[in-house]
């Protein structure tokens, strides 16, 4: 069966490329379908208890998804007639973004104040405002003095103001077109708040601004990163391979390999994310090892005076098995990605496996027929030069196996010690390089006001049972330990709201800053502010419909997922002592992206043993030896402990991404060591000692292992290059994870061979002695 199919591409090439040409035609006609989607909610399932409880508080409370615009005054102070003149109309203007539902800054902000019998309420800089010395000295000391302002809408240096804009995106369309379109009126507003006040400095934050950042890296990837890879697989193939034929017909299969892929997953509807960007990417390198173990094995034939059809009849047979088996294994490997907790890694995972196979399917029939159709003339100079120093590493390395092997066991053992060392964490700014507008604005957030939020939803579960005084004497002493936490910056909570209420109540008198003394004062107090504010600026961002529940928000330094799970541990235990009788729910976008990694590398881990178990089991049966199964393990996993030893001296920190690398990973190594054993094996069962076998392996595969994994380190270190850090960390990792996999199989692998496989294959008649290294 194999020998027919073998010989067929060589019989009927121009009939193998007409038919594979029109199949991956019909694939990429999928690829008008394709549409991106950047928002966070990617990475999460639909009904994940993150997403359900962000979305039950959104849904509970006003947005707080929004665009903020940051202001800083060079000057070192927001509090003159330019700076709140222009706060004022940019708060004016908030209204009109799209999908506004809330316009908020110091210049709105309500303020009360009591005159005579009555309480007041205005907006702190009106519309009607001159401005004087004296108006903006009253603005100030009242600013720097409302927590409720200082610190949230003003930073504490009083250098900086915020312009919050909410928004309530529309449940259907398209949410990256949405977002890209707040940001595009954004920028226009800057723009001409910039040409009325050049010297003034403006930045942009919130949720809005994060996921124009998830588009804006993943855009600059498929333009840069896409372009740089084909280029550098096309110069190292020219430089390797010698041919400018052979780099024509692997390009040839790249291209229709990866556009076949991509059409499938527009064919199904799916979208692209950042993640799933880096698809294409991932196939140029993987695709590349299938068709340069077809085309060295191709020269070989035709070095040794076979002709053409013969030499593509030769290497299909001679890698053949080894090329499926390296293509299941590998797909199975991406496939136990669907472990993952996060559907864009699982995305990820299933379009890579795809990609594989059908990569595997062309470069077994379209690149044969390719190599039949293309005159090519092989000379024998290089492939001596080839040969001979492959011997020559083979006989360094059977010289000083004894010392290769205690050598190779130290650096395993050390880098198990290290990897031990790496710590999960996921921060969510830290997602973006240094240098990119959103981490540039997000690190000078950190510095000033914090770019971290926390939101409690504190749920008293009754009607207005928010305005009960034991209720707000409990929220009061939670807002006081929430101040007190090292990473805290500022708490918005509407126990300010009420004490200031209580003074207004009693003629402005400071010693009546305090909780009211009823629960009947405090709900009338409440419910005449609310009467007093104008429309949009309800207190529906702070308090639900039946004031039964309040939300609590605490900005801070940004933290890692482990700092800020210990947070969250933190006020959990909290509740548990002093506020046992009351429900509440922790959540937010950095709340989500901590928990998400840590379950995701559990659930990675959980599956390691079944890859590794599936893995051998194919190996086993691929090489028909359980003994060769077995000790391929060795040189398949140490690769992936050293390189997470390395990472701990590289970063020390697994982020979301990175965690899947060992699945990942694990089947791609696996190809090396399938082609050597696969080789040394073929030896073997001729008879040979082990040594002969390993020369044989070293000179038939040798070349071809060496050359695929210079490409596959090319393309991984090109995805290192990515703005968006979980797909640079794991192109960084896994570059280097494949390079210590071919150290491994072509130092470690031969050294165990050598000593643990002295038994005699019983001598069969060789149907193939050209394939012998001589």
């Amino acid at each position: 069966m194999i020998d027919m199919l073998v010989s067929l591409p060589g019989k009927r090439p121009k009939l193998f490329v007409m038919v594979t040409l029109l199949v991956v035609f019909l694939c990429s006609i999928g690829l008008k379908d394709l549409y991106f989607r950047g928002d966070y909610k990617v990475f999460f399932h639909d009904d994940s208890p993150e997403i359900s409880a962000f979305t039950e508080q959104s849904d509970r409370f006003s947005p707080s998804q929004g665009m903020v615009i940051v202001l800083q005054d060079p000057s070192g102070d927001i509090f003159n007639a330019e700076t709140l003149s222009l706060i004022r109309d940019l708060t004016e203007k908030g209204w009109l973004f799209p999908y506004a539902v809330r316009s908020v800054s110091v210049a709105n902000f309500q303020h009360t104040s009591a005159v005579g019998d009555d309480m007041v309420v205005e907006p702190l800089v009106g519309p009607d405002n001159p401005l004087t010395a004296a108006d903006i000295s009253h603005i100030k000391d009242i600013a720097m003095a409302d927590p409720n302002i200082h610190g949230g809408l003003i930073s504490k240096s009083g250098d900086l103001a915020l312009v919050s804009v909410s928004v309530r995106l529309p449940e259907t369309g398209n949410l990256t077109v949405q977002v890209k379109e707040i940001v595009d009126h954004t920028n226009a507003v800057i723009a001409e708040a910039q040409k009325k006040a050049p010297n003034l400095i403006f930045r942009k934050g919130g949720s809005i601004a994060l996921n124009d950042a998830f588009t804006t890296a993943a855009e600059k990837d498929v333009e840069t990163l896409i372009p740089m890879m084909f280029f550098a697989v096309m110069v190292f193939l020219g430089f390797l391979l010698k041919s400018w034929r052979f780099v024509f017909a692997t390009m040839v299969v790249l291209a229709l390999s990866v556009s076949a892929t991509m059409g499938l997953l527009g064919w199904s509807g799916h979208y692209l994310s950042n993640i799933t960007v880096g698809v294409p990417m991932l196939l140029l390198t993987l695709a590349v090892a299938d068709c340069v173990h077809i085309i060295t094995g191709y020269i070989h034939g035709l070095h040794r005076g076979k002709s053409q059809k013969e030499a593509i009849a030769y290497t299909l047979e001679l890698n053949f098995i080894a090329l499926l088996v390296t293509s299941v294994t590998t797909s199975f490997g991406f496939l136990m990605m669907n472990a993952s907790v996060s559907p864009v890694l699982v995305d990820f995972g299933n379009l890579a496996a795809v990609g594989v196979m059908i990569a595997f399917v062309l470069s077994i029939t379209l690149l044969p027929a390719l190599l039949a159709i293309m005159p090519v003339k092989v000379t024998a100079t290089n492939m001596e030069v080839d040969d001979q120093s492959m011997l020559s590493l083979a006989e360094w390395v059977i010289a000083h196996h004894r010392k290769i092997l205690p050598f190779s066991a130290l650096i395993v053992l050390l880098g198990a010690v290290l990897m031990m060392q790496n710590q999960l964490n996921d921060e969510l700014v830290k997602y973006f390089n240094e240098g990119s507008e959103y981490r540039e604005d997000a690190d000078f957030f950190e510095n000033q006001v914090g770019n971290t939020t926390l939101s409690i939803t504190f749920d008293t579960q009754q009607d207005q049972g928010i305005t009960k005084v034991e209720f707000l004497k409990t929220l009061d002493t939670l807002t006081e330990w929430l101040y007190e936490q090292p990473e805290t910056n500022h708490v918005s909570s509407i126990v300010d709201v009420m004490r200031r209420l209580n003074k207004n109540f009693n003629g402005d008198q400071p010693e009546y800053y305090r909780i009211p003394d009823t629960d009947e004062l405090a709900a009338q107090y409440l419910l005449m502010y609310e009467m007093s504010l104008p429309y949009g600026l309800d207190m529906n961002s702070r308090i639900d419909i039946g004031k039964s529940a309040v939300r609590v928000t605490v900005i801070m330094k940004s933290l890692g997922s482990q700092e800020m799970i210990a947070m969250e541990e933190r006020i959990r235990d909290w509740m548990a002592v002093n506020a046992p009788q009351y429900n509440y729910t922790i959540t937010d976008l950095a709340v989500m992206f901590a928990h998400i990694g840590a379950t995701n590398m559990a659930s990675m881990l959980v599956t390691l043993p079944l890859a590794l178990l599936v893995i051998s089991s194919l190996l086993i049966l691929a090489l028909r030896s359980w003994r060769l199964g077995i000790i391929s393990l060795i040189p398949n996993c140490s690769p992936i402990i050293v390189g997470f030893g390395i990472w701990f001296l590289i970063s020390g920190e697994i982020n979301l991404a990175v965690s899947v690398v060992i699945s990942m990973t694990l089947g791609i190594v696996v190809d090396d060591s399938v082609h050597f054993l696969s080789k040394y094996r073929t030896a073997r069962m001729s008879g040979k000692s082990p040594e002969d076998a390993i020369r044989y392996a070293f000179v038939t595969v040798g070349r071809a292992l060496w050359v695929t994994t210079v490409v596959l380190a090319t393309g991984f270190s090109i995805l290192a290059t990515s703005e968006f850090v979980p797909n640079s960390s794991l192109g960084l990792l896994s570059g280097v994870v494949i390079v210590i996999a071919l150290l491994g199989d072509f130092f470690m692998l031969p050294a165990i061979l050598l000593l643990t496989d002295r038994k005699v294959y019983q001598k069969k008649v060789q149907k193939h002695p050209e394939r012998q290294y001589e």
